[in-house]
């Protein structure tokens, strides 16, 4: 029987997330990590994750964006939605995944990959409180883009009734994170004489791309024009 994470309240997590049979790190140990500060780096360094979910009987694999709370991970799950409607209690599992660059080493099988990575367990539950869902997409919005939350309009009762956010707690989860050079350095390839080390991959925001239908005039907020050309 799968071991369940134990019912504590979201924003009183512990600084080390309990081990659980589906957050056990059963290979590459070495990279693996339960520490709440390494989940927390993790999500706050991006805003896309992948939603695994059971529809019809059949597997899917959702990208959307998600906000994260101090305890809670809240993200658009319209598919997801069918399947708590169908099966209220099937778990879930999202995925977030940084790369920071390619390990090249002397021989293809030491090759690999340096990343960030997190996986949450759980079973979501559908936000229906309007107050919780606004909070929700508030911070769903400003985790993605600070600053664009109190600049837009904000939705209006029809379109909160139209969207489906769902909440997730962050009590069960795992990380895994690889750092570093080529493994192979004191080993025999070492003699080949050939380069090895990382090509790292970087990421930032480009230059505003307006909207043609915008008015003369009409400039674009300082919360977007300072994140020109900035990592996330």
């Amino acid at each position: 029987m799968t071991e369940q994470a134990p019912n504590v309240p979201p924003d009183v997590l512990p600084e080390v997330l309990p081990e659980t049979e589906r957050t056990r790190h059963r290979r590459l140990r070495e990279q693996g990590s339960h520490s709440r500060a390494d989940l927390d780096a993790v999500l706050q360094a991006g805003f896309l994750c992948h939603l695994g979910v059971v529809v019809d009987g059949t597997p899917m694999v959702v990208p959307t964006v998600y906000g994260a709370t101090a305890g809670t991970l809240y993200f658009h799950g319209s598919v997801a939605s069918r399947s708590l409607v169908a099966s209220p209690q099937a778990p879930v599992c999202v995925t977030v995944t940084h790369v920071d660059g390619l390990v090249l080493a002397r021989s293809v099988f030491e090759h690999g990959v340096n990343y960030r990575s997190a996986m949450v367990y759980g079973v979501p539950r559908l936000v229906t409180d309007p107050e919780e869902k606004l909070a929700g997409l508030r911070r769903l919005t400003e985790h993605v883009t600070p600053g664009q939350w109190d600049y837009a309009r904000r939705p209006s009762r029809k379109e909160l009734a139209a969207t489906s956010l769902l909440a997730l707690d962050l009590a069960e989860a795992s990380m895994k994170i690889r750092t570093g050079p080529p493994d192979d350095g004191d080993g025999p390839d070492a003699e080949l004489g050939l380069w090895a080390g990382v090509l790292p991959l970087r990421q930032h925001w480009g230059a505003l791309e307006p909207d043609p239908a915008l008015a003369d005039g009409i400039g674009a907020p300082s919360h977007l024009t300072d994140r020109e050309h900035r990592p996330f």
